[in-house]
């Protein structure tokens, strides 16, 4: 089975130059950088390295806590991430490390994948999530680098199609030394998928930092002080419309009512604009840096890395691709910062943290605007209590210590 992939990979490679092209106009790859994606780099590394793979947003963020306690360990000189996107690019540019790069991750061909770990070193390959590519576990394994699966999240259809392929599922994830698990569905298939070493360390996207705002954001958001806010994050194609319809409903009973939209993915925001003005409201972007009046309905945040910020200053807090069958996204970021959650039912990828906040009566599902409606109306004066933040923010600690305790032990 590796030959046939590896012939899939070599057509991929081929063909490749007409799909960065295509991505570069599409402004999905960055011009400036794509090359990395064949192993061409500027500068050469000569030391050993702790490698972290992250594909895009969501599992760069769930890492960067993890780095930053790495980088105090004196024995680490160096630690690389690589992402498939460049929205994760951006992110990691914001970040301060003192001893990680960013590189995008290369193209699973065979001999690329062998160029990569022969130029970077790796002393451990951590991969995050669900990110498995079967040419560069093969030739870790091969090179004797330890294969740390973090967090990993396998969805009951993620699974059933590796079962397609089973007897390759197995030589491809029995190459694995050790999963972190994040839920015990995940833990339960990977089992069944041939991972030897698999401890339930816990999900270490319950791990958030306090926020301090810094001079810039407190002088925007002194901005929505004379507002009710309600805040969308995460938000997918159609649940925008969704959100100004319940923004209509809200606004016969809350004049001073400003709804903050943050899309998960940002270049969908002028047609997310065409949408809303489709409804007639006042719509201002964040990137526009226009001041918000009485009159403002929506705030369209169109910029990366600023949702803290504005969960900050709500109260309650819709969570996207939750009404749409995308499997929902991670609320407790919004719960730590202080929000009831609303969402809709499919929250398949999250379930056991939305049973949690459930249970603790923090989040609420329904994909009924009028239901929805009568919930932010009886939260959205609200903060959610101290002691259940503080609850999330414990466990998330605990959390972390957890992983990083693990991950240690593979570093010399």
């Amino acid at each position: 089975m590796y030959f046939i992939y590896s012939i899939l990979t070599n057509i991929l490679f081929l063909l490749s130059p007409i799909i960065f092209v295509f991505r570069i106009l599409k402004k999905k790859e960055d011009i400036n950088r794509f090359q990395e994606k064949y192993c061409i780099y500027s500068k050469k590394n000569i030391q050993k390295t702790i490698w972290f793979h992250a594909v895009s947003v969501g599992e760069l963020m769930s890492i960067i806590p993890i780095i930053n306690k790495l980088e105090k360990n004196k024995k680490i000189k160096k630690i690389i991430v690589t992402s498939s996107t460049t929205s994760s690019a951006n992110i990691f540019k914001k970040q301060r490390f003192k001893k990680t790069i960013h590189k995008f991750f290369p193209l699973d061909a065979n001999f690329l994948t062998k160029k990569f770990i022969n130029i970077w070193k790796p002393e451990v390959a951590i991969f995050i999530d669900s990110e498995i590519w079967p040419n560069m576990i093969k030739n870790l394994n091969k090179k004797q680098i330890p294969i740390i699966l973090l967090n990993a999240r396998f969805t009951k259809s993620s699974f059933k199609k590796w079962m397609i392929i089973k007897s390759f599922a197995k030589e491809i994830f029995g190459q694995i030394s050790i999963a972190l698990p994040q839920n015990t569905e995940t833990k339960n298939y990977l089992k069944i998928l041939g991972i030897k070493k698999i401890i339930s360390a816990g999900n270490i996207k319950y791990f958030g930092e306090k926020i301090l705002l810094d001079n810039k954001s407190l002088k925007l958001l002194k901005q929505f002080k004379k507002f009710k806010v309600l805040c969308a994050g995460s938000t997918h194609n159609t649940e925008e419309i969704f959100i100004t319809k319940l923004h209509i409903e809200l606004k016969k009973f809350i004049p001073n009512l400003l709804t903050v939209i943050i899309p998960r993915h940002i270049d969908r925001s002028e047609n997310i604009i065409n949408d809303l003005n489709k409804f007639k409201l006042n719509v201002v972007k964040h990137s526009k840096k226009q001041k918000i009046s009485k009159k403002t309905d929506i705030y369209l945040v169109d910029t990366f890395g600023e949702t803290k910020n504005f969960f900050k200053i709500s109260n309650i807090a819709f969570l996207g691709g939750s009404i749409v069958n995308h499997g929902g996204q991670n609320p407790l970021e919004a719960a730590r910062l202080g929000n009831y959650i609303i969402n809709g039912p499919n929250i398949g990828n999250f379930t056991e943290i939305y049973d949690y906040l459930k249970i603790n009566k923090i989040s609420y599902t329904t994909s009924n605007v009028l239901k929805m409606k009568d919930l932010v109306l009886s939260k959205i004066n609200k903060k959610l209590p101290l002691s259940k933040r503080k609850k999330i923010f414990d466990n998330g600690n605990k959390i972390l210590d957890n992983n990083i305790r693990i991950i240690e032990k593979y570093i010399q």
